[in-house]
């Protein structure tokens, strides 16, 4: 985020950057956390759904519990047992979130929003037709929000690519058919 400030004249309307963990996402957020003005939209993947028993939303359907010795929000059962995840994308496959946007989101100062399997596939395959960028799988969930956002033209839009996606191109062939 320190980048981006340096790198921009004036601030960005919005910062939009996947979560699994949370660390990419932090990066891009920091340094706009006291500034409201900037919308930090944080994007986790919803895998095969939300309401399905494959998915890796934590901070749409997790619960407050402790995971690697951090109390946050995860992917749990009744008992406290931690919920296998599920993604598309090895990055976001992770049935907890840091403290952080555990934090951000209860205080409402980030929004989260969670991308299915095939939503991140479709925005891959749209940036890159239209960018000549190939987005690892991460980030295409992040991409796949700019057409749920009310965005204005002239609204600056700052997507955090945290990976390229030649990592991803066995995954991509495969469900692509290609």
């Amino acid at each position: 985020s320190e980048e981006i400030k340096k790198q921009m004249d004036g601030l960005p309307d919005y910062v939009i950057a996947c979560v699994g963990g949370g660390s990419n996402a932090m990066g891009a957020f920091y340094h706009f956390l006291d500034d409201p003005s900037v919308k930090l939209i944080g994007v986790e993947a919803a895998g095969l759904g939300i309401h399905t028993n494959k998915t890796a939303a934590t901070l749409t359907l997790g619960t407050p519990g402790v995971l690697h010795a951090s109390r946050s929000i995860m992917m749990q059962d009744k008992d406290g047992q931690v919920v296998e995840p599920h993604s598309i994308s090895a990055g976001l496959d992770y049935p907890g979130i840091g403290p952080a946007h555990a934090w951000l989101k209860v205080s409402d100062r980030a929004q989260y929003m969670a991308v299915t399997d095939a939503d991140a596939l479709i925005a891959a395959v749209e940036v890159s037709r239209l960018e000549g960028i190939i987005p690892a799988l991460e980030t295409a969930h992040a991409f796949s929000v700019l057409k749920d956002l009310n965005l204005k033209p002239t609204d600056r839009v700052v997507i955090n690519l945290s990976g390229r996606g030649d990592k991803d191109m066995n995954t991509y062939i495969e469900e692509l058919d290609l």
